[in-house]
């Protein structure tokens, strides 16, 4: 029994990885496909009679190396679904930054801290500096209406810009 093992190993082992790897494409994939093989037809031949050891050979190789495809193809779905949703995710993230508009991000979280740091000003500060800034009038045109000197709504614009500077200094180096 163990001088058939031996016989079949020298006769077959070298064609049985050559047929392996004709399919499988890998010589050490082979060389394992192989040898696991002849494992099995050795503990087959150990329980039973075996009239023709070649073909029942043949037949272990052809369901090992088609277990091993098998498995080498679920790998490569797999492996390829993984290269598709990284692809997606890059993109997705390219996308994103491409979008992403700085002054935008930024728009509302200004607006709410000019008008937050307004609000913390006197009454007559802030209506000065919104009548300059929001209705675009002249000093000259808001000491008239306000019937106060130019140089107190100047006065009043300084101390407004001054607190807004203050409250937006985080903000500014973004602009320039």
């Amino acid at each position: 029994m163990h001088q058939l093992f031996n016989d079949i190993y020298r006769q077959y082992y070298r064609k049985s990885v050559l047929f392996v790897k004709s399919y499988v494409r890998d010589e050490m994939a082979a060389e394992d496909i192989v040898s696991e093989s002849m494992l099995n037809l050795w503990n087959v031949l150990k329980r039973e009679t075996v009239v023709n050891p070649q073909a029942l050979l043949l037949s272990i190789l052809r369901n090992a190396a088609l277990n091993f495809l098998k498995r080498q193809t679920v790998e490569q779905e797999v492996m390829e679904n993984i290269a598709l949703w990284m692809t997606n995710d890059l993109h997705h993230r390219i996308n994103t930054l491409e979008a992403c508009e700085p002054e935008e991000i930024y728009a509302t979280e200004i607006t709410q801290i000019v008008e937050r740091t307004l609000s913390s000003l006197s009454p007559q500060t802030r209506r000065v500096f919104e009548m300059r800034r929001y209705d675009t009038l002249s000093v000259k045109k808001i000491a008239e209406i306000l019937s106060m000197p130019p140089k107190t709504i100047e006065y009043h614009l300084t101390k407004a810009l001054k607190a807004l500077r203050i409250a937006l200094r985080d903000y500014i180096t973004v602009f320039f």
